[in-house]
């Protein structure tokens, strides 16, 4: 029969091995967090690479769809103004009375 002793220290010896092996797995745990804090560290600094080349591209694409625009509005200015010259050749007394009523309009409302 095992004396009182002796359990003691069997239970000394496994409290000891077991508090061993929670040490070792703690250390374990502490380079696999290192590993994946690194591993996220640069997975993140791909991805703010990532987002900055998206959104050179897309601020790449607004300017040359804005210069599009302004081609489109200039092209549609100048047919306007076209047309506008061509009218007044055509008929300038008629013209010359609608810039006149236009010219009054904006005097009457001067005034107010």
């Amino acid at each position: 029969m095992p004396t009182t002793s002796s359990k003691t220290n069997k239970a000394e010896a496994a409290s000891s091995a077991s508090a061993a092996d929670m040490e070792a797995q703690i250390e374990t745990l502490k380079a696999e967090i290192a590993k994946l804090s690194a591993q996220i560290a640069s997975s993140g600094g791909r991805s703010f690479d990532a987002l900055k080349n998206i959104a050179s591209d897309g601020a790449d694409q607004l300017r040359y769809q804005g210069e599009a625009a302004v081609e489109g509005l200039k092209a549609k200015a100048d047919d306007l103004e076209g047309q506008m010259a061509a009218a007044v050749r055509e008929k300038p007394v008629t013209s010359l009375a609608i810039a006149a009523g236009v010219g009054f309009l904006f005097a009457l409302l001067a005034r107010r």
